[in-house]
C-alpha cells in the first residue's frame, strides 16, 4: 500500500506508472526464474516477414505466449507448426508494451509425438527412395495357408481377435504363435528376432505381425528400422496388422500386405468356410446332375448301337467269301508275274550270250591286229618321208655352207678378239691376226700395211 498523506490521499512519490510497473515486473520475473525447459504444444503460430516466431505454448489447462527471435530460429533443424509437441529452453519475461507475460525462447526441440512423427517421416522417405515399398517386391499371399504364424503379444487383444476370427472362418488352419513384446524398449528387438526365427524354422507359409491400437509412442516398435529390415528380408510373406485403420506404420508400408486391424488380417488370410461348404454342396449337386445326364446319354447310345449290331456268323461268312476272292486274285497275279519274269529272264540270257566276255575278247583281238598293221604301215611311210625331207635340207645347207667357199681358196681374217677384219685400214703394223682356212686356222702378224689399190674411176 502507498503511503497516505494527512488528508488521506496517496503520496505521489509512491504511485507507479504503468510503464514502471511493467518494467519492475519484468525485472522481477527475469531475476526470479533462471533459463528453464518447458514442454507443450504449439498453437497460434505466426511467422512475420521479420523472421521472428510468435506462438502460444499450451497444455491441457493453460497456455503462455512465446517469442523466438530470428537469430535463434535459424538454428532450428525443423519447421515448427501448430499442434506440434515441442520442448523449449526459455527465459521468463514480460512484454512491457502490452504488459503480457511471455517466454523468450532460446532453443526448441521436437518432443513426444512430434519428434516421433519427424523420425517416422525421415525413415519413410529414406526407405521409399530405396524402393522398399515397391509393389513389384510384394510377395503373393497363399490362397489357403497351410499354417499361419502370428507375431504379437501372447496375452493381448490382438492375438485374441486373430484366433477368434480364424476359429469362426476356417478352424482347420493351424496357427503358430511367436509371443513377443509389442511395446517398450526391447519390443523392436523381440519382433525382429521372432521374424528371423519364423523364417529359419519354416513351419508356416505366411506371417501376421501386429498388435492392437495405441498412441504413436505405443506403436513405435513397428516404426523401427530393424523391424522394417526383418520384414523386407523375410522369405515368408508378411501381413502387417498394427493398431487401428487410421494407424500407418513403417511395418505396414514394407510388408507384403497391410491389414487395417488384426481381425482384418485374419479375415484376409482365412477363407470363409461357409462359402466353401456352399460351393461344395453346389458342385456336388452339379456333379450328380451331370453324372445322371451322362448315364442317360450313354444308355441311349448303347441302345442305338444294339440296333446296329449285326450277327457274328453273318460277318464271318462275309469275311470268308472275301478271303476266297482275294486268294483267287492272288493266285492269278502270281501266275502272271511268274510268266513275265520267265520271259524277261530268257531275253536277258540272249543278251548275255551276245555280250559274253569271250566273244568280246575275240572281237577286240581282231581289232588290235588290224590297228597294229595300220600302225606299222604308217610308221614306215613316215620314216621314208622324213628321210627324203632330211636329204633335201642337207643339200640346201651345203649350198650355203661358208666352208665350201673357203675350199675354193678364200679365207676369213679376224682380230684377236674374234671380230672379222673387213678393211686393211683397220689393221696396224705388228698386229696379230687369225686366218681361217678351209682345213684349219693360222695365226699371223702384219708386217706391212700396203696401200690399197685405188679403184679405176
Amino acid at each position: 500500500m502507498p503511503d497516505l498523506l494527512d488528508n488521506g490521499e496517496a503520496n505521489p512519490k509512491d504511485i507507479f506508472s504503468v510503464s514502471r510497473l511493467n518494467f519492475e515486473a519484468r525485472a522481477l520475473l527475469e531475476l526470479s526464474f533462471p533459463r528453464i525447459w518447458i514442454e507443450g504444444e504449439i498453437s497460434n503460430l505466426a511467422k512475420p516477414k521479420s523472421g521472428h516466431l510468435y506462438f502460444s505454448l499450451k497444455d491441457a489447462k493453460s497456455q503462455v505466449r512465446c517469442t523466438m527471435f530470428r537469430s535463434q530460429n535459424l538454428k532450428l533443424g525443423f519447421a515448427p507448426k501448430n499442434g506440434q509437441q515441442v520442448l523449449i529452453n526459455a527465459t521468463v519475461g514480460l512484454y512491457e508494451v502490452r504488459g503480457e507475460f511471455q517466454l523468450n525462447v532460446l532453443k526448441m526441440q521436437e518432443y513426444g509425438a512430434g519428434l516421433l512423427q519427424h523420425k517416422f517421416d525421415e525413415l519413410k522417405s529414406k526407405l521409399q527412395k530405396q524402393g522398399w515399398f515397391a509393389d513389384e517386391l510384394k510377395k503373393p499371399l497363399p490362397a489357403i495357408p497351410e499354417t499361419i504364424g502370428v507375431i504379437s503379444s501372447g496375452f493381448g487383444a490382438a492375438i485374441h481377435d486373430i484366433l477368434t476370427t480364424l476359429r469362426l472362418r476356417f478352424p482347420s488352419i493351424p496357427v503358430i504363435i511367436y509371443p513377443t513384446a509389442v511395446q517398450g524398449m526391447e519390443s523392436a528387438q523381440e519382433i525382429t528376432s521372432a521374424i528371423k526365427i519364423a523364417n529359419q524354422r519354416a513351419e508356416c507359409d505366411v506371417l501376421i505381425v501386429g498388435r492392437g491400437g495405441g498412441s504413436l509412442e505405443d506403436l513405435w516398435a513397428f516404426n523401427e528400422l530393424q523391424v522394417a529390415t526383418a520384414i523386407y528380408e523375410s522369405e515368408l510373406p508378411i501381413v502387417s496388422a498394427v493398431g487401428h485403420e487410421s494407424d500407418i506404420t513403417i511395418a505396414d508400408l514394407v510388408a507384403d500386405k497391410r491389414a487395417a486391424t488384426p481381425t482384418a488380417a485374419a479375415q484376409l488370410l482365412s477363407p470363409d468356410q461357409t462359402i466353401y461348404f456352399s460351393s461344395i454342396k453346389k458342385l456336388n449337386r452339379q456333379l450328380l446332375l451331370q453324372t445322371k445326364q451322362l448315364l442317360q446319354l450313354k444308355n441311349t447310345k448303347l441302345e442305338h448301337l444294339k440296333g446296329k449290331l449285326r450277327s457274328p456268323l453273318l460277318v464271318l461268312s462275309q469275311f470268308a467269301q472275301r478271303t476266297d476272292e482275294l486268294e483267287a486274285r492272288l493266285n492269278t497275279n502270281i501266275k502272271h508275274r511268274l510268266k513275265f519274269l520267265f520271259t524277261n529272264l530268257a531275253g536277258l540270257g540272249i543278251r548275255l550270250k551276245l555280250n559274253h566276255p569271250a566273244r568280246q575278247l575275240e572281237q577286240n583281238q581282231k581289232r588290235l591286229a588290224f590297228l597294229h598293221s595300220r600302225l606299222h604301215k604308217n610308221f614306215k611311210q613316215t620314216l621314208k618321208y622324213i628321210d627324203l625331207r632330211l636329204q633335201a635340207l642337207d643339200k640346201n645347207l651345203n649350198a650355203v655352207n661358208p666352208l665350201n667357199v673357203l675350199a675354193r681358196g678364200y679365207a676369213i681374217v679376224k682380230n684377236q678378239d674374234g671380230t672379222i677384219i673387213k678393211s686393211s685400214a683397220a689393221v696396224r703394223k705388228n698386229t696379230k691376226i687369225n686366218v681361217r682356212l678351209h682345213d684349219g686356222e693360222l695365226e699371223a702378224k702384219v708386217i706391212k700395211n700396203l696401200i690399197p689399190r685405188q679403184p679405176i674411176k
